[in-house]
């Protein structure tokens, strides 16, 4: 028996099966002829050839190529249309050493996410871009693209496209190579064999490019969608050669080390450009009067909510203490829904986004009744009424009910009622001592009568909690009941 060598065959950077369906899980998802499953390929052996698969992350975004993560033994983050370049940067930034890869179609980059795109070559992020641009969208049934020839077909433009009315197709690559910062931009196709292996010299060189950490790199790929464009396979593949690379011209547009100016890092602290006057002290070492907290504070525009978020994550800084803020909010500037998430930690943050806060302010009832049934159990809820509404039982948490508008009014002013919540909750959960929050309130108020209300609706709502909470009514000086 003669020996043999297999000399062509499945990239190990593939997984051995593809698991998105039980069966056929030899197959990819792409139709017959689709120049997905020869871009994937390319990219692929790339990545074996030079050794970059445990380092890899690919980013695919909405569009044909979703399941890539299904292929690539890679690190894969699946992102919201048209935001991979922003992904993209975050991941190569957070992690330097990463291969990052941004993977998209013409819809994706070109329409839904051409900010994205212009910023992170403009900023010159060391990532690979490789763009798949078959002239119309795929996924999503056959609208015009931001490619889509003059005169062509689509559910959108039936008529053809029309440059008096759709405009001409957009050339990512030349646009791109007009900004000062991309290190290498270059257009291929995958039209005929030839060009398939000039495609293969490109992908790796945008790679070595990442590695050597010389830039931005982006190879825009010409590829046929035989389905869409209701061609035969082998008609589609021809369509590229012949039509689509005398539109979009084959070229390497860009191929230089950018000469990006060095900005050294600022040599001033976070508390010296803030102007916080703070001790240095190591950020995670924990302090007997700070504790760590996830609060969700909702409620109406108009009602301080994502200042008092701001508040509570400032004195989180002042104690030398990780925090993160991230505020919701509506267009309307007054009676619009608004609610932030704060957290305040002597630990890294993994994400500002909190799914079941251990606190929730809620300054009104809609945002009591949408929120409360998501607080963590055994957490706290403060509620800004004396009551809580009849037909509304709370049982998986402290319940708080402080009339914080009330106190307000009775103190002179319905603006502070946010302070006299912000004074309940720091009483309640002693995370954060009340002396940084009146220094945070003395830096950030101007105007001395209404830092005097703020000073006043802070205590107030601290001795509510403690008086009338803990202990039960008792008459204060101005005859309201704390």
């Amino acid at each position: 028996m003669s020996e043999y060598q297999v000399i062509h065959g499945r990239s190990p950077v593939f997984y051995d099966r593809f698991t998105r369906k039980d069966e056929l899980q030899h197959q990819t998802h792409y139709c017959p002829g689709c120049g997905h499953g020869v871009a994937h390929k390319l990219i692929a052996e790339a990545l074996e050839e030079l050794g970059l698969q445990d380092r890899a992350v690919v980013v695919s975004p909405v569009g044909c190529s979703v399941f890539a993560y299904y292929y690539f033994d890679t690190g894969n983050v699946q992102v919201a249309h048209g935001r991979a370049p922003a992904a993209a940067t975050a991941l190569k930034r957070s992690n330097p050493e990463s291969i990052v890869i941004s993977y998209q179609g013409d819809g994706d980059l070109a329409a839904i996410g051409t900010a994205e795109i212009v910023h992170a070559a403009n900023r010159g992020e060391n990532i690979c871009v490789f763009f798949v641009n078959n002239s119309i969208y795929g996924m999503t049934g056959g609208q015009m693209a931001p490619t889509t020839l003059v005169g062509q077909t689509s559910t959108t433009s039936p008529w053809g496209r029309r440059a008096n009315n759709e405009g001409f197709p957009i050339k990512m690559a030349e646009m791109l190579s007009s900004l000062e910062a991309p290190a290498y931009i270059e257009r291929v196709s995958l039209g005929d064999n030839k060009n398939i292996i000039k495609a293969r010299k490109a992908i790796r060189k945008a790679l070595e490019n990442q590695k050597n950490g010389i830039g931005f790199s982006m190879v825009e790929i010409l590829s046929p969608c035989p389905t869409i464009l209701k061609m035969d396979p082998v008609v589609a593949r021809k369509w590229v050669h012949e039509t689509l690379e005398k539109n979009f011209p084959l070229a390497v547009y860009r191929d230089k080390k950018p000469e990006i100016p060095f900005a050294p890092a600022p040599q001033r602290s976070v508390e010296e450009v803030l102007g916080i006057k703070a001790e240095k002290a190591n950020k995670h070492e924990k302090k007997a009067h700070t504790h760590d907290v996830t609060i969700k504070v909702a409620g109406f525009g108009g009602q301080g909510v994502l200042l008092l978020g701001q508040l509570i994550a400032e004195m989180g800084m002042r104690e030398q203490m990780e925090v993160s803020w991230l505020p919701s909010y509506g267009p309307e500037m007054r009676s619009g829904s608004a609610h932030c998430h704060v957290s305040i930690s002597h630990e890294r943050i993994g994400s500002p986004l909190i799914t079941h806060p251990q606190v929730l302010v809620a300054m009104n009832e809609l945002s009591l009744r949408k929120f409360a049934p998501a607080v963590a159990p055994g957490g706290v809820i403060i509620y800004n009424r004396d009551r809580l509404p009849e037909d509304l039982a709370i049982e998986h948490a402290r319940v708080l009910c402080v009339p914080a508008s009330e106190i307000a009014d009775a103190i002179g002013s319905a603006k502070v009622a946010n302070v006299v919540m912000l004074g309940a909750l720091l009483e309640e959960t002693e995370c954060l001592p009340a002396e940084t929050a009146m220094a945070v309130l003395q830096d950030t108020v101007r105007n001395a009568a209404i830092l005097e209300l703020d000073r006043k609706a802070l205590n107030a709502g601290r001795e509510y909690v403690d008086h009338m909470v803990r202990v039960g009514p008792v008459s204060g000086p101005d005859g309201f009941a704390y």
